[in-house]
């Protein structure tokens, strides 16, 4: 049996190992992730398996027993043996917190008092990893980075199960459904529902600019006259139109050479939101083509992706000389033109800063040097996705060791008998580090901004001619994609009022950590409080229903600034500024006065979850149609009305709209259409087949609409026109297509069933199998898993396997 062993966190990190260092260090066994889970709250204290308002808060810490599910329980196996042999145990799992957990958690588990030196490594070729094994530290010196993940991960587990249950059978009643309360999840959907309700309620206003053309001596430019105070008076603005037209007037010119430096180098984050909207990559996918350049086979041309800081060691300056060399060879980095020597920037303003790694697991994201003389034969083998994002990681090292960007600002003002008006303009004297980014145009140097300002002296007369009215209109703000929702949960600060903690705040990560905040978001989608709607991420109906509850119940339950403050507690114990188990204590205080306050909220008649229907149904989760909407913006066009807020992003909202205002007929019906609509290749087909069959032909009158062509259709398609027991007469339970359930189609179906002497229901009949909750857009999965689709919505049909919805939260 071996006496020193070699733990990495996967088995492809474990070939990774053994093609760099071979069996020198002992055999190398991987783990699969977290091999260990926390105990469930009723392994713990037996009364705890009936839920109830109370604080699951075990004495000390929750024990860990073996995880579940993929090959997990042989790799334990292999380890746990391997354990009672080995003198020294290597921990080569990632290096972060989490790695960390995963590789002592085992330890820990079995009580193992051997050696222990933890190999640290953030790129996976074999040059690294054999400079890690030479450089390993004693596992005790990680002593409060393993302290740190304990603490979040025992925090998560109480605090999350705690609220969750708490929610659930207090705000919850006649819902079956399960009310889920994340520490870090609830906030997440707090910050979107919050933008979601700006939006909805925002009133637009509008207001006026005027712009003019200025003539000097060398040359004309446009100059415009936006006030801070918003011209909303359309009369004002023609008022200073008129002062305009023909004025002369000496100019007020400001010109001054400034300089800007670059960009600091990726972390996760910054590479999330930069690749959502040049890309329009999700979060998830991000993540995952920057996991196949850190360790992908023949690839591992990137540092670790889970980056936390934008900042490098400065031990790692010595590394620069061979890193531009290497990406300056063949590829399109070549014409970059980085000065040599390199420009080297430390200290907080620039790139290579010890401090700011304090409490990090590691740096920014940047080429791996041990890899980066093969970039040439590597580049073919890489995907055009793992191209587009290697390039974004390249140029921005690139450009952090590039001089800065220099340009002349020009400023020039001109006051109109008490009205200014003002131009800029910017010239570049040296592109600096701005031309590893030749494309580029910063948002401030575009439209008005972005003009090219002839020779302008201060003093000198401009008179301006041709004055021009622009129509204004404020806007809300913008919806959140993934990427930037994610910098709202790094950047969490930003939703605090008080000053002091503001300031704070800002020196913490935010809420989640880097490598879980596209999990939570993906989660939040799975159970159906939020959805992508295009690029963005909007909350369902749900979503929103239970956000209002829980902020009226407690508004700390969805607040993101008191979850960034927890997220510092557990934060500072890396450093050594807090204990563990005080860390503990402190959301443990936090979670026991939430579920104080809604007990309180309870015994006063506070709220329930009124939407209970909803919460359990998913009715409210999904969007209206495209013909829907189309239908609601007509009515609007036509009876100059305003809509409901939410009529585009809720069905139940928009139905509601449409019972109300559209034209109705004359049995009280409301009709289909507001505008014509044309007709459609199957209603063409069905009715040239009547037209055959009756030896006439379909009048052009018929083709005009798709109202008229139905009309048609029913008044010359005849009594015989289905037999008995034909499959169209009534469809099975177990089709897959949705039913329509309009009076229009519901009465064709009554008068063909009459025909062939079948009796019609009057309900649908309830759809034999299991009922379930599919969120809007997954109707491809649902249809592989073996999901149908009835008149009373989705459903497992008897013998189909329920686990993998379960999984998915769509029982």
């Amino acid at each position: 049996m071996p006496e020193q062993i070699v733990i990495t966190e996967k088995t492809s990190q474990a070939k990774d190992v053994r093609s760099a260092v071979g069996s020198r260090y002992g055999d190398i066994l991987p783990a699969e992730g977290h091999l260990f889970d926390l105990l469930e709250p009723e392994e713990v204290v037996p009364a705890w398996k009936r839920w109830s308002a109370i604080l699951l808060r075990p004495e000390g810490l929750y024990d860990t027993r073996p995880a579940k599910g993929g090959n997990k329980a042989t790799k334990l196996k292999a380890i746990r043996e391997a354990l009672h042999t080995a003198k020294r145990v290597w921990l080569a799992t990632d290096c972060d917190r989490e790695g960390q957990l995963i590789g002592q958690e085992i330890l820990e588990h079995y009580k193992y008092r051997g050696e222990v030196m933890r190999v640290l490594f953030t790129a996976q070729d074999s040059q690294t990893i054999r400079d890690a094994f030479g450089r390993a530290k004693p596992n005790a010196e990680y002593a409060r980075l393993y302290a740190a993940a304990v603490a979040r991960r025992q925090a998560d587990q109480i605090y999350n199960l705690s609220l969750t249950r708490t929610a659930t059978v207090i705000l919850g009643r006649g819902a079956r459904r399960v009310i889920g309360v994340g520490r870090v999840k609830t906030p997440t959907l707090a910050i979107v529902c919050k933008r979601e309700l700006e939006i909805r309620n925002f009133v637009p206003l509008a207001y006026f600019e005027v712009v003019a053309t200025a003539k000097v001596a060398g040359g004309q430019f446009q100059m415009r006259h936006a006030p801070q105070d918003r011209i909303v008076r359309r009369e004002i603005a023609e008022d200073v139109a008129k002062a305009t037209d023909g004025f002369e007037g000496a100019l007020a010119v400001r010109v001054e050479d400034k300089r800007q430096g670059p960009p600091k180098s990726h972390d996760l984050p910054s590479l999330q939101k930069l690749c959502g909207s040049r890309f329009g990559w999700s979060a998830s996918k991000t993540l995952e083509v920057a996991q196949e350049l850190y360790d992908g086979q023949g690839k591992k041309i990137i540092t670790y992706p889970r980056a936390e800081v934008r900042y490098l060691p400065a031990s790692l300056i010595s590394d620069v000389p061979r890193i531009v060399a290497g990406l300056r060879v063949g590829q399109p980095f070549s014409k970059i033109p980085v000065p040599e020597p390199p420009v080297v920037r430390k200290g907080a303003s620039g790139v290579f800063y010890d401090k700011g790694l304090e409490g990090a697991s590691h740096h920014a994201v940047i080429p791996n040097v041990n890899t980066i003389d093969k970039l040439a034969e590597v580049w073919p083998r890489l995907s055009s996705d793992e191209k587009k994002l290697f390039d974004v990681i390249a140029r921005a090292y690139l450009a952090a060791l590039m001089p800065d960007f220099r340009y002349r600002q020009t400023t020039a003002t001109l006051d109109v008998r008490g009205f200014e008006f003002r131009a800029a303009g910017r010239q570049p004297i040296d592109l600096g580090w701005r031309a590893a980014f030749p494309e580029w145009q910063p948002a401030e140097e575009k439209g008005d901004e972005a003009q090219l300002l002839p020779p302008l002296h201060n003093g000198e007369t401009a008179m301006l001619w041709d004055p021009k009215i622009e129509d204004k209109e404020t806007r809300p703000p913008p919806r959140y994609n993934e990427g930037t929702l994610i910098e709202a949960m790094q950047n969490a600060w930003r939703f605090v009022d008080d000053e002091v903690l503001r300031e704070r705040l800002k020196e913490a990560k935010g809420i989640g950590t880097p490598a879980t905040r596209a999990e939570i978001i993906g989660g939040l989608k799975k159970q159906g409080f939020l959805i992508a709607q295009g690029k963005h991420i909007v909350p369902t109906e749900t979503g929103l229903s239970l956000f209002g509850v829980l902020k009226q119940a407690d508004p700390a339950l969805v607040d993101p600034g008191l979850t960034a403050q927890l997220e510092c507690l557990l934060d500072d114990v890396v450093v050594g500024k807090q204990a563990m188990v005080g860390a503990i204590d402190a959301v443990c205080d936090v979670a026991e006065r939430l579920i104080g306050k809604l007990k309180e909220g309870a015994a006063a008649g506070g709220p329930q979850l009124l939407d209970a229907a909803s919460i359990e149904n998913g009715a409210g989760t999904y969007p209206p149609t495209p013909a829907m909407k189309r239908f609601a913006d007509s009515l609007v066009r036509q009876k100059g009305i305003k809509p409901p807020p939410g009529y585009k992003t809720s069905i139940s909202i928009c139905r509601n709209f449409l019972s109300e205002h559209a034209p109705k007929k004359a049995d009280g019906e409301a009709l289909g259409e507001a505008e014509p609509k044309p007709v459609s290749a199957a209603q063409m087909l069905y009715a040239k087949k009547i037209a055959l069959g009756k030896g006439v032909v379909v009048p052009d009158g018929a083709k005009a609409t798709s109202t008229a062509m139905a009309a048609w259709i029913d008044s010359n398609k005849g009594p015989k026109r289905r037999k008995s027991g034909r499959k169209t007469a009534f469809r099975p339970a177990g089709s897959i297509a949705p039913q329509s359930t309009g009076p229009r189609k519901i009465a064709r179906k009554r008068r063909a069933a009459a025909a062939t002497g079948v009796s019609m229901p009057t309900q649908p009949n309830p759809v034999a199998g299991t009922p379930l909750r599919i969120p809007y857009g997954n109707k491809d999965a649902a249809l592989k898993l073996g999901a149908r689709y009835g008149s009373t919505g989705w459903y497992a049909p008897p013998g189909v396997d329920l686990s993998a919805f379960g999984e998915r939260g769509w029982l």
